[in-house]
């Protein structure tokens, strides 16, 4: 899996004592890998439902290229994400929190679901804030909601053919002669080791024979004499 890290502290809210510094150390060690984790396996179940079967859908029953399929559904969920997680949400934080316009609604959106964090604008710290641990609770969700969106998105633009080919202008490309002297050389040794193996067949075989007797000709010609 393409991830993000989950590091969008804020920072207004921070530990102070040296136990609390401690257990934030150990938390984050062990906290971080398992959320990695769990947003890894929720992705790779939902790109299932959300793109590879939708895309699949559409080239088998109605015949379209795989390729433009792909694209065009790219943009309809990158349209629907950018439509649910960061305006329709930028509209709503501008009409709940008192201080904030629509462009640092929207702005406190991305820097959170980038993963920023800058911690300048933190909902919910208002004193006159209604039903503030639900509104906590609220964004919350979202948080969570809109980083698998966005970690859905990423991993569907970068399933593109496209954007596969141009991964591959940056990938290091070997030395064909290099190749072919690893080839050569593996070749060389398993033709190596199969002669070595028929030898030892061939000495196992000989030891295996039975011991046959010879008879001397002189005692041929006396028992022929009798």
């Amino acid at each position: 899996p393409r991830l993000l890290c989950f590091v969008a502290g804020y920072g207004h809210t921070v530990p102070l004592s040296d136990g609390g510094k401690a257990f934030c150390i150990i938390y984050s060690v062990i906290g971080i890998p398992f959320t990695l984790l769990f947003l890894t396996a929720v992705v790779q179940r939902i790109i299932v439902y959300v793109t590879r079967r939708p895309v699949l859908y559409f080239h088998i029953r109605w015949g379209f290229s795989k390729q433009v399929v792909a694209i065009i559904h790219a943009m309809v969920l990158g349209f629907i994400t950018v439509s649910c997680f960061f305006l329709i949400p930028a509209a709503i934080f501008s009409v709940l929190e008192d201080d904030w316009n629509f462009l640092e609604s929207f702005y406190f959106c991305f820097i959170s679901l980038s993963t920023i964090g800058l911690g300048d604008y933190v909902p919910g710290e208002g004193y006159n804030q209604k039903f503030r641990e639900l509104y906590k609770i609220g964004i919350t969700c979202y948080l969570l909601m809109g980083l698998i969106a966005m970690l859905v998105v990423l991993e569907t633009f970068c399933e593109l053919h496209e954007l596969k080919k141009f991964r591959k202008l940056f990938y290091v490309k070997k030395d064909k002669e290099e190749d072919q002297v690893h080839i050569m050389e593996h070749d060389q040794l398993s033709f190596s080791s199969i002669s070595d193996q028929a030898a030892s067949m061939k000495d196992d075989q000989k030891a295996n024979e039975p011991f046959v007797n010879s008879q001397s000709p002189t005692s041929n010609d006396s028992s022929l004499n009798n």
